[in-house]
């Protein structure tokens, strides 16, 4: 999860227009509403109708995070132009299932590190994804995608050639079609634990 969140915010950052700024938005539950998966999709696409309304595209990155009770909340960061007021997302409707917060970040790869390098510590709701991103262009798109492969797909490749995990394992170059076998591989599952081996490949 932290590489996965602190590579999509950098790359935000770096690809961003001047001009921009980075919203903070922390989306909470109060303890009677009932979580569901579909709540931060609904937020995002109601923000994303908004953007595309002032003609400029959602750059986000998110982050769930569990309070101390186990309850789920989201810490989202928005890059918006300077001049664009963003709503307060309980009061516009856009999060009808609790409180929001908004305060602008002079640092928003550093305030999303600080939630990734946590990590999500209790039990996850089923079927909850723990982070995620959007807006990126298609070369941010291919950057990321390299920098979560894993590092001997990376050795063997560039961001250009878009790794990707391929069917019944492995990872596959979208470039050339070239396939790389998977270095690890599943020995025993149990409960609370799994047990892994490294793969020898003869070249």
């Amino acid at each position: 999860m932290r590489r996965g969140v602190i590579t999509s915010a950098r790359l935000h950052e770096d690809a961003l227009p001047s001009g921009f700024r980075a919203a903070m938005v922390t989306l909470t539950y109060p303890p009677s509403q009932p979580w569901s998966r579909r709540h931060i999709s609904e937020f995002l696409r109601r923000a994303r109708a908004y953007m595309q309304r002032r003609r400029h595209r959602l750059r986000y990155t998110w982050v769930l995070e569990l309070t101390r009770a186990g309850v789920p909340h989201y810490h989202v960061v928005l890059w918006l132009p300077r001049r664009l007021r963003l709503p307060k997302p309980d009061k516009a409707g856009w999060w009808p299932w609790g409180h929001s917060r908004i305060e602008w970040a002079r640092r928003a790869v550093g305030y999303l590190a600080k939630y990734a390098t946590k990590g999500v510590r209790g039990v996850v709701p089923k079927g909850a994804r723990i982070h995620g991103t959007g807006g990126l262009t298609p070369a941010a798109r291919h950057e990321r995608a390299w920098w979560l492969s894993p590092a001997y797909v990376r050795e063997r490749c560039t961001p250009e050639d878009r790794p990707v995990r391929a069917p019944g394992g492995g990872w596959t170059l979208r470039s050339t079609g070239e396939w790389f076998p998977a270095a690890w591989r599943l020995v025993e599952r149990g409960p609370g634990y799994v047990v892994i081996q490294r793969v020898e490949h003869t070249p």
